[in-house]
């Protein structure tokens, strides 16, 4: 008898694959003004890549164009100029809506529907059978943590802010989607309910959806985002993975005993030294010759830590950078 062994498939690598995002050029400039003769550019000549199983997020202060880029995205507007592709068809092609799910900044949720009832009216719209609709809600009503008996049959109107905010995400979810957009979905969460939705996330992350998302809240999207872009005054001054971004000069956090204090000093400009003799302070010479160094001077390290600058400061950096006059 014999057997077949069957060889196992190339893992593709995300980047490999056409981009599920794609714009190039992208632009959006609105009239205003009672005669409309005014002109606001809100987005200007914007081309980035998102591809599948990544989670992208897009920072920007306020007014930086965040959400009008989404709405290009998602149909919602046309562009002026420019053009995309999403999910391989051009942006505004309804063919693609069936594979999106979308949570807006604030979404509107019908109060006297109970959690249940407001799914179900989701899931008709994608014209959901009865029998996977069942068994569809309650998945995702475990999934976003309201499977109780009264967070399901309770009205919307009795609903807490983190309780709208993961039925809503629920409701995104709906049909299945390869591709999730999120328009802050932290607003105005305490830390217990940003913590639900960053896990909520990331348990999408791990089933290999595409998410796209905006954020304010930086040390979230540190935690969850594997490429992230940001947006300024309409213009994308920066894009790619937080390790290109973030590591561009690994630095150590060093605490140690003995040694020569000017050649500490030297070795570490801000080194500080407490009234035991210890000292510590961020070492961004070369970690190994300056070990060899300290051997020769009599000391030793306690504790050292690989440290590289946060996104905060980083996004904070970029922002400065572009305000700062030439």
């Amino acid at each position: 008898m014999s057997s077949v062994v069957e060889t196992p498939k190339p893992q593709l690598n995300p980047v490999d694959q056409p981009p599920v995002v794609l714009t190039s050029e992208l632009r959006k400039v609105y009239r205003i003004g009672f005669w409309l003769n005014q002109k606001v550019v809100s987005l200007k000549n914007c081309s980035l890549q998102v591809y599948p199983g990544q989670t992208f997020g897009l920072l920007g202060p306020n007014g930086a164009g965040k959400t009008t880029l989404l709405k290009l995205l998602l149909g919602i507007i046309r562009p002026s100029s420019g053009r995309g592709l999403l999910l391989g068809k051009p942006l505004g092609d309804r063919s693609v809506k069936q594979r999106i799910g979308y949570l807006p900044e604030n979404p509107y949720l019908y109060d006297y529907l109970t959690g249940w009832e407001f799914l179900e009216l989701a899931a008709g719209l994608f014209q959901i059978s009865q029998k996977v609709q069942r068994q569809r809600i309650t998945q995702l009503l475990e999934l976003v943590s309201l499977s109780q008996a009264d967070a399901r049959k309770k009205q919307m109107r009795r609903y807490s802010k983190g309780m709208l905010q993961r039925i809503a995400m629920a409701q995104a979810l709906i049909n299945d989607p390869d591709l999730v957009f999120l328009d802050e979905p932290m607003s105005g969460l305490d830390p217990l309910g940003r913590y639900q939705m960053r896990q909520i996330i990331l348990a999408l992350k791990a089933e290999g959806k595409t998410i796209f998302f905006n954020s304010h809240v930086l040390s979230e999207v540190e935690q969850i985002c594997d490429r992230i872009a940001i947006l300024h005054r309409g213009e994308l001054i920066c894009s790619g993975s937080l390790n290109e971004l973030l590591d561009t000069q690994s630095t150590y956090h060093v605490k140690g005993q003995g040694g020569d204090t000017e050649l500490l000093k030297q070795r570490i400009p801000d080194v500080e030294f407490d009234s035991s003799g210890d000292w510590h302070g961020i070492l961004q010479d070369d970690y190994y010759d300056f070990l060899a160094s300290l051997r020769l001077m009599g000391g030793k390290i306690i504790t050292i830590n690989l440290t590289h600058q946060s996104l905060e400061e980083f996004f904070i950096q970029q922002i400065q950078k572009q305000n700062s006059p030439l």
